[in-house]
């Protein structure tokens, strides 16, 4: 009965709080971000928040602070989902390998960096990465989103990802953070946190622990994503309202919001939106990102 009441009751009401442009509409614009459209797509918002935190970084060809991409790079995505980290990469001329345990995700990707045709060279595998069917040390950069609190033994696999990385390469690693997680659970359905979904939680201290007895040397660790931990929020609200069935939504959850988004997921993307042209909305992202974050970065390096 508890849950059912945060799941139907109190999502409710997180929703509830978020603007409703439509109601607005034609009455008033609001002076944040006047020039911006009125109703935006939560994905695109999803970019731009990422930008402002060091993602996808194109003039510096960043795929995230600190983590240079060129056309001599040997890159290897694992997890790869819809492939953003590897089209990224391709487009910088890299050699790159990606990994999935969706056969559809991979040939779907494969099809995408063919037709982009700048890649060095690319290698598409099915492969839930224990083990990865890669070579040793063969890898200059290293990217694994959102894998590790899938896997039953996270140690197994970054010491696969260590394997793959020649001496000096750089990892991206991320995992979802610990508040956002904990928050979900009160609500969220509980095939969220089952097999093959979400596991584990890692807390900061837990992450920072695994990367270290990898014997991988930290660079920096970043929390973010406010803004998806939110919409994720709303995202199960939404679903319960309209009585979805969640057992029969797509593997990754993310896959599940797509066009046409509800009013109100779109409403929380053009508040989001207009905030964060601010510098206070900035400031407020900064700290947000901090308190209640969707993930974990760790940037790392494999000793020479």
């Amino acid at each position: 009965m508890k849950r059912g009441f945060y799941y139907h009751g109190y999502l409710s009401l997180i929703c509830a709080i978020v603007t409703d442009n439509q109601s607005i509409r034609g009455k008033s614009v609001s002076v944040l971000g006047s020039g911006l459209p009125e109703v935006n797509d939560p994905r695109w918002v999803g970019l731009i928040d990422a930008e402002q935190t060091g993602w996808y970084l194109n003039k510096t060809d960043e795929l995230f602070r600190g983590f240079p991409i060129t056309a001599d790079d040997n890159v290897l995505d694992v997890g790869c989902g819809p492939g953003h980290a590897t089209i990224f990469c391709a487009t910088r001329g890299a050699h790159v390998t990606f990994t999935d345990v969706v056969p559809e995700s991979i040939a779907e990707l494969e099809a995408k960096v063919r037709e982009l045709g700048s890649a060095r060279g690319f290698k598409g595998i099915v492969s839930d990465s224990d083990p990865l069917m890669v070579p040793d040390a063969e890898a200059t950069r290293v990217v694994c989103q959102e894998v590790l609190e899938h896997v039953e033994d996270p140690d197994r696999v970054l010491a696969e990802l260590v394997r793959a990385g020649q001496p000096g390469a750089l990892y991206l690693l991320t995992v979802p953070g610990e508040r956002g997680e904990k928050v979900q659970q009160t609500f969220a359905p509980s095939m969220y946190f089952e097999h093959p979904n979400h596991i584990r939680i890692f807390s900061q201290e837990d992450f920072l622990s695994l990367v270290e007895r990898s014997g991988l040397e930290l660079i920096s660790y970043t929390p973010y994503g406010f803004y998806w931990f939110f919409g994720m929020c709303m995202h199960w609200a939404i679903q319960a309202a309209k009585g979805e069935d969640f057992e029969s939504q797509p593997f990754a959850v993310y896959a599940s919001i797509t066009p046409p988004f509800d009013p109100s997921l779109q409403s929380w993307a053009t508040l989001w939106r207009r905030l964060i042209t601010t510098p206070e909305g900035q400031a407020l992202k900064r700290e947000l990102d901090v308190i209640l974050p969707k993930s974990q970065v760790i940037l790392a390096r494999k000793p020479q």
